[in-house]
């Protein structure tokens, strides 16, 4: 199985968050993508049970976005 995880930084809340349209139940946060990237690992098994999937393993795609806003004062 194939599973597209999105990683975004949220500027507000100093934050990671990952989120997949291949496991609708999945909305993780940590403070970096590194932790991040564990903790969706961490909770994969259970993930897949809530969604009802069952499979013997997963390729994870992991495609970060962050944005940032920077002042430039002539």
């Amino acid at each position: 199985m194939n599973v597209r995880i999105k990683l975004l930084w949220d500027n507000d809340a100093a934050v990671w968050i990952a989120t997949s349209e291949d496991l609708p139940s999945m909305t993780l946060e940590a403070g970096s993508c590194d932790a991040l990237i564990e903790r969706v690992k961490y909770t994969l098994p259970e993930l897949l049970e809530l969604s009802n999937i069952k499979t013997d393993y997963c390729d994870l795609n992991f495609i970060s976005e962050r944005r940032d806003r920077v002042l430039i004062s002539g």
